[in-house]
This record gives structure tokens, C-alpha cells and sequence, in this order.
């Protein structure tokens, strides 16, 4: 009974949240159901966008390229961001000191602070066949051979965004997993050090196991952003070449605002944001089940 005078502060979040997130989704769904340009009166065809979608190659081509895009965001960057927290507390903290190990995390976490269109475009210099600095420096050292049109041609547009991604995506495992470091007793790697434990033992069986929490948050967070992937495609190779990078988020734009096929975007939009709930939900029970065991 205390505590309900505090509801009345939530109306405002709840309120905002209903109107930009529930009213929006409502209406996705909907228009997915009808054929529309976006001028005019939605015409009902019940099902019809999604036995289109569903026959689509383009779709499932989209997301083939997101398992692979899941492997480039979520899971390299886990396994990098894990290795790279451990060494920075664990060795240069205690070696070098706590500055030195702040400075290294905060260089890892800067292109998640950098805005999306601005690293899109350094990257997209970077990699450019004619004046690239990543082919100049291959032809600088005698190795002109393996220059090439790294986000033009289709066999290595895809691989080059994963690489992109890879560097975006590592800073922020690096900060979650140091923040969980923290909360570790000291006295646990005192005592297997006396036993004799190794660095990695120490690792596997300390470092790994108690920041589990953190894993289940990075894994989470970093898949479904891998899935709503946008703003790096769209500035680096705007789904070309040939659709190599096209993905599931693209594909709604481009049939949404290229193509005003307004209802068969939503039906993309609403059969991601299904996909995005599942997984969330799968995560999330898995993390309880962890947690209680």
C-alpha cells in the first residue's frame, strides 16, 4: 500500500513507451496484412505478403547473411572482448596499473561512441579499391596481389562488414566483462595461485564462471543488435553488391521507402521482431536456468 503513491511516476514512461513502441508495432503488424504504397487506403490480402515473403530468395538470402553477421557481432567479440577484459585487469592493471588498463579499455570501447555514419565512411575510405589505405599498404609491401575491391566485389563485401563489425562490436564486451571483474573476490585467484593454478585454469574456472551474468547480458544485447543491423550497411555497401550484404533490416527500407511496398516491408519488420522476442525469451530463460542452478 506504501509503495503505490510511486505508481503515479510511472505513467509518463508508460505512456511514452506505449505510444512509440506498442501503437507503431500495432500498426506494422496490420500493415502487413494489407497491400499499400503508403498514399491512400490499405487494400486487405490477409496472408499474401507473407506466402510472398516466404517464396523469397532475397529474404532467406538476408538472413543467411544475419547468421553470419550474429558469428561477426555477437559471438567473435564475446570470445575477443572475454580474452582482452582478463588480460587488461588481470595482467597490464596489476603490472602497468589501473590507468593503463583504463586507457586500453576506453580505446577498445571509442567506436561504439563514434556515431554509425562516420565509421561507415572512414571504413568505406579504407577499403576502397582505388585509394583505400588497406590496398595501398598491401601494394606498399609487395603485396599488390591481394589487393582488392573489398566492399565491391560480391565474394568479399560480406566478409568485409563482418570485419568492420568485429571492430565496432568489441569494445563493449571488453567494458561489460571489466565491470564484472571487479566484483570478484581477489582471495579466489589468491588461493589458486597457491594451488598452482595457470593463467588459463584461472580463467576457466574463476573468470568465466563468475562473470556469467555478463555473458548471458553481451550475448543478448549483441545478437539482437546483429539482427536489427542497419546503419553500417546501409552507409558501407547499401545491400550490393548483387545483394551480397543484404540483410532482413535493409530489406524492409528498400521496400518500404524504394519500392513504397509498404506491406510487404512491414511483413519483413514483423517477422524480425518475432524472431528478435524468441531469441530474447530463449536467452533469458536459459539465463534463469543457469542462475537457479
Amino acid at each position: 500500500m506504501k509503495n503505490r503513491g510511486y505508481a503515479v511516476y510511472l505513467i509518463p514512461g508508460i505512456l511514452a513507451s506505449i505510444a512509440v513502441i506498442v501503437v507503431p508495432l500495432v500498426m506494422t503488424v496490420y500493415i502487413s496484412f494489407t497491400k499499400w504504397t503508403g498514399v491512400g487506403e490499405p487494400r486487405w490480402v490477409g496472408l499474401e505478403n507473407y506466402t510472398r515473403l516466404f517464396a523469397d530468395a532475397n529474404f532467406w538470402a538476408s538472413f543467411g547473411h544475419i547468421a553470419l553477421l550474429i558469428l561477426a557481432m555477437a559471438v567473435v567479440p564475446t570470445i575477443l572482448g572475454l580474452i582482452l577484459a582478463a588480460v587488461l585487469f588481470d595482467y597490464i592493471g596489476k603490472h602497468f596499473g589501473d590507468r593503463w588498463a583504463a586507457v586500453l579499455r576506453s580505446g577498445y570501447y571509442l567506436p561504439q561512441v563514434l556515431p554509425v555514419a562516420v565509421t561507415g565512411i572512414i571504413w568505406g575510405w579504407i577499403l576502397h579499391p582505388s585509394y583505400g589505405a588497406l590496398n595501398r599498404i598491401l601494394e606498399s609491401a609487395g603485396l599488390g596481389s591481394l589487393a582488392k575491391n573489398w566492399l565491391g566485389d560480391p565474394k568479399y563485401a560480406l566478409y568485409s562488414v563482418m570485419f568492420v563489425m568485429v571492430w565496432f562490436q568489441l569494445g563493449y564486451p571488453v567494458v561489460m566483462f571489466m565491470s564484472g571483474l571487479q566484483r570478484i573476490d581477489p582471495e579466489l585467484y589468491e588461493a589458486a595461485d597457491l594451488d598452482g593454478a595457470s593463467w588459463w585454469q584461472r580463467f576457466r574456472k574463476i573468470t568465466v564462471a563468475m562473470i556469467r551474468p555478463e555473458l548471458y547480458v553481451v550475448l543478448v544485447t549483441t545478437t539482437i543488435a546483429s539482427l536489427k543491423i542497419f546503419g553500417q550497411v546501409f552507409v558501407l555497401t547499401r545491400g550490393g553488391p548483387s545483394n551480397a550484404t543484404l540483410v532482413p533490416s535493409y530489406f524492409a527500407y528498400k521496400n518500404f521507402f524504394e519500392k513504397a511496398q509498404v506491406g510487404y516491408g512491414s511483413a519483413i519488420s514483423t517477422v524480425l521482431t518475432v524472431l528478435i522476442i524468441v531469441l530474447a525469451v530463449v536467452f533469458l530463460r536459459l539465463q534463469n536456468r543457469a542462475d537457479q542452478s
